[in-house]
């Protein structure tokens, strides 16, 4: 049987607790996972691409270490089903929070399929305690000093507090 290759793309400014939900899923849907990182300049990202590959990076090898799970993890800025097909992959995975998500998804998947008809788009949902993490609220929250403990893992949360030259809340710790 052919192998199957997924990929979960996105911008990842920063990889959140969400995004980690999502990755750890999908492993049990693909035999690899390559989660790309997108170049994506009109978000105007906080960090670079190569500081975001950097924590993803790092953020997937511990997903790996305690699933034995099989990724890779790759920056890129050209077409997205360009990318798969270069990755090799046939499967390109996306994650929902909420209605406002699906709108969009699911307009993207439609032109995907177009350009690409071998592409299957597979939609996780996102688990209940993840629902309502996004990177924007992330970076809002830890700008203005408030605790982004629970959305990120404590090596993005250092990232954040260099990015932003000063520590935010959390357990034991203030402005």
């Amino acid at each position: 049987m052919k192998e199957r290759i997924g990929l979960y793309p996105g911008t990842f400014d920063p990889i959140t607790n969400g995004h980690l939900d999502i990755i750890m899923r999908a492993t049990r849907v693909v035999d690899r996972l390559i989660v790309g990182v997108a170049v994506n300049a009109g978000k105007g990202p906080l960090f670079e691409l190569e500081e975001r590959t950097a924590m993803v990076r790092e953020e997937v090898a511990a997903v790996e270490r305690a699933t034995g799970a099989v990724m890779e993890v790759r920056p890129f800025e050209n077409l997205l089903v360009e990318f798969a097909k270069s990755s090799g992959a046939s499967v390109i995975i996306r994650g929902l929070r909420a209605v406002s998500d699906f709108e969009y998804e699911f307009q993207m998947a439609g032109m995907n399929a177009r350009i690409a008809p071998d592409m299957e788009t597979v939609f996780l949902m996102a688990s209940e305690r993840c629902q309502f993490i996004s990177s924007r609220f992330v970076k809002e929250i830890g700008k203005l000093g408030g605790d982004i403990s629970q959305f990120v893992s404590p090596r993005v949360r250092a990232e954040l507090i260099k990015k932003f030259g000063f520590d935010f809340g959390g357990p034991g710790l203030g402005r």
